[in-house]
């Protein structure tokens, strides 16, 4: 097949990009024509909330990938829109997170399968957002409207999605990022991030938005009886820091900040000191955090709410508890008890193979095909 990636990709930096490249070599190494075409503009630089959108590292010399896309400029998604309409790829492939994508794409996905030969692919991570506005479902329809069939990764998810269209949609869960590196040893792993061997470590990673839930874990962690135990929290605020400052002062030296947006090769010395992972979310679809700990093999603590109780079963690689900071407290302290932390960690060779990218590509081009019937 002729596949076109539309999405985030280097030098843009995070898990999207991420993932948008994992699947073009897995499609490569299929044997199939695959291009990235990615953007020229993603955010413009007053709407991004943070430091920056790009890496420094140097561009991955094994993918095809070009800057094409300005999303604030109409008339370049016309532009791209009929570029791709005249390759006429079969599979244009686009990951959608965000309504503020949807005009850009919307316009590029409605022009490119008017060729009759193209098909529209989407790998959706949100149909609602985490933050709503007001234009967030028109968006939605205009976007969506334009997608031949989807691959969706929780029920949540699906069924927000029936609400906007009945296109072909299969479910495969989010795959492991593996493009991390292996775990490194404890110590090893503490002396580059500067931290105490001699205490332990529950961690708090990624962007710091207000649905993922940092206060309640910060009430929380006031309420745990373990003088060895610190938050270790490693992240880019994307909200107010200030709405946190109460907490992190009484908490003083029990909370490890380490703010900034964490580099891709300082991932794996993150998850190799770490006890625990955990995710005191408010509301969520899915995370791609959750999949850099299978990959780490990092036991967890997720809050019930969206597809995070499909992707962490409860009482086997980690504990699913309320989204209050008493029902968190109760999950970490159990975390403690026995010998949890090593039965949870034994379990994980298990439900790894889950989560693989190649079942997700294989998924995709499932749905591409049910498109045509």
């Amino acid at each position: 097949m002729k596949i076109c990636i539309v999405g985030p990709a280097y030098p843009y930096r995070g898990g999207l990009a991420s993932i948008m490249e994992t699947m073009a070599r897995v499609y490569q190494a299929a044997g199939h024509d695959v291009r990235i075409y990615t953007f020229t503009v993603q955010y413009p630089s007053l709407l991004f909330p943070g430091k920056t959108q790009y890496v420094t590292t140097p561009p991955p010399t094994d993918l095809h990938i070009e800057r094409v896309l300005n999303n604030a400029n109409p008339l370049n998604w016309i532009k791209v829109g009929l570029r791709l309409r005249r390759e006429a790829p079969d599979m244009v492939l686009m990951k959608y997170w965000t309504p503020f994508m949807a005009p850009a794409f919307g316009t590029v996905a409605r022009i490119a399968r008017s060729n009759g030969k193209t098909k529209v692919i989407c790998q959706i991570d949100n149909v609602e957002p985490h933050e709503h506005h007001f234009i967030d479902r028109p968006c939605n329809r205009y976007y969506l409207g334009a997608v031949d069939g989807f691959v969706y990764m929780s029920e949540q998810v699906h069924g927000e999605l029936r609400a906007y269209t009945s296109a072909p949609a299969i479910f495969s869960p989010h795959p492991m990022f593996e493009n991390f590196g292996e775990r490194v040893e404890r110590k090893e792993a503490c002396a580059r991030l500067g931290l105490d061997a001699d205490k332990r470590y529950l961690l708090f990673f990624g962007l710091i938005r207000d649905y993922k839930g940092l206060d309640l874990l910060l009430e929380a962690f006031e309420k745990i009886e373990n003088p060895s135990l610190r938050l270790l929290v490693a992240g880019e605020f994307y909200n107010d820091k200030e709405q946190y400052r109460a907490a992190l002062d009484r908490l003083g030296e029990r909370v490890v900040l380490h703010e900034g947006f964490v580099r891709d090769e300082d991932v794996r010395h993150y998850f190799s000191v770490a006890d625990a992972l955990v995710l005191p979310y408010r509301t969520a679809t899915q995370s791609g955090v959750t999949q850099i700990a299978y990959n780490f093999s990092v036991p967890m603590v997720v809050t019930r709410v969206g597809g995070l109780p499909e992707i962490v079963p409860d009482g086997r690689v980690g504990l699913v508890c309320e989204p209050t900071a008493e029902s968190i407290a109760e999950a970490v302290s159990s975390l403690y008890e026995g010998d949890t932390l090593a039965r949870f960690a034994e379990n994980f060779p298990a439900e790894r193979k889950r989560f693989s990218w190649e079942e997700m590509c294989e998924r995709l081009i499932e749905v591409w095909k049910k498109s045509w019937e």
